[in-house]
């Protein structure tokens, strides 16, 4: 599998072995599909912000002290080209793609445009994993069954998802229409943990890990955390998550599930300004440590 260039991959490194395709656990693919975008776009541009902001993170992760890279390897592959597929065509290449990934027994992670791209990657997974849950943390609960008439809109994402007969445990969720607030309380298969009700439940992370099966995959909208701490993205929300919370929730999985892929979706890139892609940058990196560190303790 093709690779790009150490000065090209993510955080920068150059150890050719960390790097690897072949030795790599942790894979990072970039998805810069963007077709339905429906108030700011850019998001296209976000994978390859996010790459880029990986090489002023640190190697060395303070929390779980450690340079995750060096127990793991990440390697990072090109973005991958869409040409002129949309809707159910670009999914279906999703799909297949990371298929290939997982084949190799490579544990993907996802840098996408639009929520869109986490459909196909969900089915990809389902096809590996049995019971596979999903945990969204996310701004909107994208569980519209259209949106401007296309079923493949970011804003029916979920929906799709939730059409699979998967679990799925919504974190964040702060705007939604009615039709959504329906689906939710009339379907077994969703949980959603409103932004507002957090903040007055102190056991919220412990419940919403709870409300997953033993095998997890997760999807991060960049909108699910607070404009404050992500502000660059597609549609900002005010009253948001914080970058401490998101943390504990993910470590808190990770310790209890097992997390088997993850993608962070919608950074809209703003000309000057470097906080969003680089805080994803870094929570990416975060994240794969926590996956890291559970497998060093089990082996």
């Amino acid at each position: 599998m093709k690779t790009l260039p150490t000065k090209s991959n993510f955080l920068g490194i150059e150890e050719q072995k960390l790097c690897s395709y072949r030795d790599s656990q942790f894979v990072i693919q970039q998805l810069p599909y963007e077709h339905t975008s429906s108030y700011l776009q850019g998001s296209a541009k976000g994978p390859a912000a996010i790459v880029k902001a990986s090489h002023y993170v640190e190697f060395y992760d303070e929390m779980l002290d450690m340079e995750t890279f060096r127990h793991s390897g990440i390697a990072t592959l090109p973005a991958l080209r869409f040409e002129k597929k949309v809707n159910a065509k670009a999914i279906e290449l999703i799909e297949k793609e990371t298929l290939k990934l997982l084949d190799d027994d490579k544990f993907v992670v996802s840098f996408g445009a639009e929520h869109t791209v986490t459909l196909g990657l969900v089915m990809a997974h389902l096809k590996k994993f049995k019971n596979l849950s999903v945990l969204q943390i996310d701004a909107h609960s994208d569980l519209r069954d259209t949106y401007h008439g296309n079923k493949f809109s970011h804003a029916c994402v979920m929906a799709r998802v939730h059409e699979l007969n998967v679990k799925l445990c919504q974190v964040g969720i702060r705007a939604q229409c009615k039709e959504e607030a329906e689906l939710i309380k009339s379907s077994k298969n969703i949980t959603t943990f409103y932004a507002h009700q957090i903040r007055q439940n102190p056991n919220w992370m412990e419940q919403a890990t709870n409300a997953l099966t033993d095998t997890v995959y997760i999807t991060i909208d960049a909108d699910g955390f607070d404009p404050s701490v992500v502000p660059s993205v597609g549609t900002a929300e005010p009253g948001g998550l914080f970058w401490e919370e998101v943390n504990q929730l993910l470590n808190n999985v990770v310790k209890n599930k097992n997390v088997v892929g993850f993608d962070i979706v919608e950074i809209a890139p703003v000309k000057g300004q470097i906080l969003s892609e680089y805080a994803m940058a870094k929570l990416a990196y975060r994240l794969m440590g926590f996956i890291a560190k559970k497998k060093m303790v089990l082996s």
